[in-house]
C-alpha cells in the first residue's frame, strides 16, 4: 500500500484526489464561517462564466470542479492499473495525463447534464420585474410542458438565466421572445415574429 501511494507515476492522480478532499473539507468549513473558497474565487476572477453554455446549470459551479478532479482522478487509476494488469508496471504518468483529462471530461460533462436534468430550477421571487422584459433562447428548445433556458437583462442590465415555456407551439434555441407571465417554477413566453418591426432593433 505505501509503495502505492509513493509511486510517483500516480502522483498526479493522487493530486487531484487529494484537491477533491481538501476543497471538500474547506467548503465544508467555509459554510459555517461565510468564507466559502468557490465565492472568494468567484469575486476575484476577472473571467465571468455566465456566458459559457457549460456553466448555466442549476447548482453550485463548485460541483463541476468536484466532478473534473474526481474523474481524472479515478480515470488515471483505471488506466494505470489496466497497465500494470498487463505489464506489472506502471506507465510514466505523461503518457496517460492526456488520455484522463479527455475521459474525466467526457464524463464530467455527461454529469452535469444528468445532474441539471434532475435538479428543480432555482426561481426567485425578485425575477417578476423581468415580465414583459425580451429574451433569448439559450439552451434547447421549449414546449408546453418542458421548459428551456433563456437569457433576459433587467432594467440594470444584469443578466439572469430563466426557464420559460410556451402557452402553446414551440420555442427555438436562440429564438427572440417576452416574458408575458409568471408561474411557480417557470415563466410563460411569446415568441418574436422576424416581421415584427417593433422589435426590429433588438438584438
Amino acid at each position: 500500500m505505501p509503495a502505492f501511494l509513493l509511486d510517483y507515476n500516480l502522483m498526479p492522480f493522487h493530486l487531484s484526489l487529494f484537491a477533491v478532499l481538501l476543497l471538500g473539507l474547506l467548503e465544508t468549513l467555509g459554510f459555517y464561517f461565510n468564507l466559502r473558497p468557490s465565492r472568494i474565487i468567484q469575486k476575484v476572477s476577472p473571467y465571468r462564466f455566465d456566458h459559457v453554455a457549460l456553466f448555466n446549470v442549476k447548482f453550485s459551479k463548485t460541483l463541476i470542479v468536484f466532478f473534473l478532479l474526481m474523474n481524472f482522478s479515478f480515470a488515471g487509476y483505471v488506466l494505470q492499473l489496466m497497465v500494470y494488469a498487463q505489464d506489472r508496471e506502471f506507465l510514466p504518468a505523461y503518457y496517460l495525463i492526456v488520455p484522463a483529462l479527455i475521459i474525466a471530461l467526457f464524463f464530467t460533462v455527461f454529469m452535469i447534464h444528468c445532474l441539471d436534468q434532475v435538479i428543480p430550477p432555482k426561481f426567485k421571487k425578485k425575477h417578476s420585474h423581468l415580465l414583459g422584459r425580451l429574451a433569448t433562447i439559450s439552451s434547447g428548445n421549449a414546449r408546453p410542458g418542458f421548459s428551456a433556458q433563456a437569457r433576459v437583462r433587467d432594467e440594470f442590465g444584469q443578466l439572469h438565466y430563466v426557464q420559460v415555456e410556451p402557452e402553446f407551439g414551440e420555442l427555438e434555441f436562440q429564438s427572440q421572445i417576452i416574458l408575458v407571465r409568471l408561474r411557480k417554477s417557470h415563466y410563460v413566453a411569446k415568441k418574436i415574429s422576424k416581421s415584427n418591426r417593433l422589435f426590429g432593433l433588438d438584438k
